[in-house]
């Protein structure tokens, strides 16, 4: 703004006592001008100083142009000819400020512009940087979900048929054998649903058919039956469940979870009662068992994660879990997932009565 100022002032002193030079000068004129509209960060001062100078160069043409009249040379070139000459005058200058200022406010404009657009990318590098974060967070616990309830199963499953095993061995050689064989298939089966998970990680759209599903909790039962522990009975209420694949894993891993604490907590006769409900709304798997502990530490010891990954679980699928034990002894497990759409009518078979299952409280860490 200064050099704007001074540069115009100079301008009109030297045109008025030396002569306009057509060239040099008049472009430094406008640059000055237009630097102001451009680059000024105090818009009220900017416009009042090239409103100023506006009225200056207006102010020192009309006097420039009523001495003009009154001189001699006017009057030999014509009256009719100084007009013209002074109508171009006018407008070229009319068009040469006008440019100037409306050229240096949308070089301003523009200069807001790529700045607003720098800083809105800035953002959106710092975000997708955090989402990537984010991403590779939730993925690496996705893996050790997925991990727990795998291996925690079936290893929990292999440790208590091992540890009768090994009491049998000398006095029932034969059900030492057996629970052996159990054994062997549960590693089996741990390596089957470990390849499953890595399938599933390396590439989620052949995931969905290899994922287990809720028709597999009858398999999963019969499983926690024959390590010959423990009594599980399955009930299936009401029509089968129409439930996306996540949700129905997520149903399964909390069954799967329910019956290994169980195994682990519930002690060698203790009576667990795997239930799936099926209402309108929603889809209720109750974990329940009436054991009274075990004494001591138990044969593989926990993670303390189990009850943490059902809640992720639960809420990933925008389901709920509690946990906690039942007034009348044992534990019990309750997770619920709202439906989706209409329920499929469930295949032949005679639904057990379910018992009215007391309130759980809730627990921060699995037993």
């Amino acid at each position: 703004m200064t050099v704007a100022v001074l540069y115009a002032a100079a301008y009109i002193a030297l045109a008025s006592s030396v002569g306009v030079e057509m060239y040099a000068s008049q472009v430094l004129l406008f640059m000055s001008f237009y630097t102001v509209g451009a680059w000024c960060p105090d818009r009220r001062r900017a416009f009042w100083v090239r409103l100023a100078i506006v009225a200056a160069m207006a102010s020192w043409l009309l006097i420039a142009s009523v001495l003009g009249f009154s001189s001699g040379t006017a009057g030999e070139r014509g009256v009719n000819a100084y007009f013209a000459f002074l109508l171009i005058q006018w407008t070229i200058n009319a068009a040469y400020f006008s440019g100037a200022w409306m050229f240096g406010d949308r070089a301003w404009q523009q200069a807001m512009e790529r700045q607003e657009l720098e800083r809105a990318h800035a953002e959106i590098r710092a975000q997708q940087e955090q989402l990537a974060e984010q991403a590779v967070s939730l993925e690496r616990v996705r893996i050790a979900r997925e991990l727990h309830d795998v291996v925690a199963h079936h290893v929990t499953a292999m440790g208590v048929q091992a540890g009768a095993a090994r009491m049998l061995q000398a006095k029932d050689p034969e059900a030492a054998a057996g629970h052996l064989k159990g054994v062997e298939d549960s590693s089996r089966q741990a390596v089957r649903e470990l390849q499953s998970l890595v399938h599933t990680l390396r590439d989620d759209d052949g995931a969905v058919a290899s994922v287990p599903r809720l028709s597999d909790l009858d398999t999963l039962a019969e499983k926690a039956r024959s390590t010959g522990t423990q009594q599980v009975v399955l009930e299936r209420i009401g029509p089968a469940p129409a439930l996306p694949p996540a949700a129905e894993l997520a149903l399964y891993r909390v069954a799967q979870e329910g019956l290994t604490n169980a195994r682990k907590h519930a002690g060698p006769r203790a009576a667990v009662t795997l239930r799936l409900r099926t209402e309108e709304d929603r889809v209720e798997l109750e974990v329940s068992d009436d054991g009274r502990g075990t004494r001591g530490r138990p044969l593989v010891p926990g993670t303390h994660l189990g009850l943490r990954g059902m809640r992720e679980r639960m809420d990933s699928v925008g389901g709920t879990v509690d946990a906690g034990p039942k007034p009348t002894g044992g534990w019990l497990v309750r997770a619920t997932v709202p439906t989706v759409g209409a329920v499929t009518p469930a295949p032949a078979a005679p639904a057990a009565s379910a018992a009215p299952a007391a309130s759980a409280a809730s627990a921060e860490e699995t037993r």
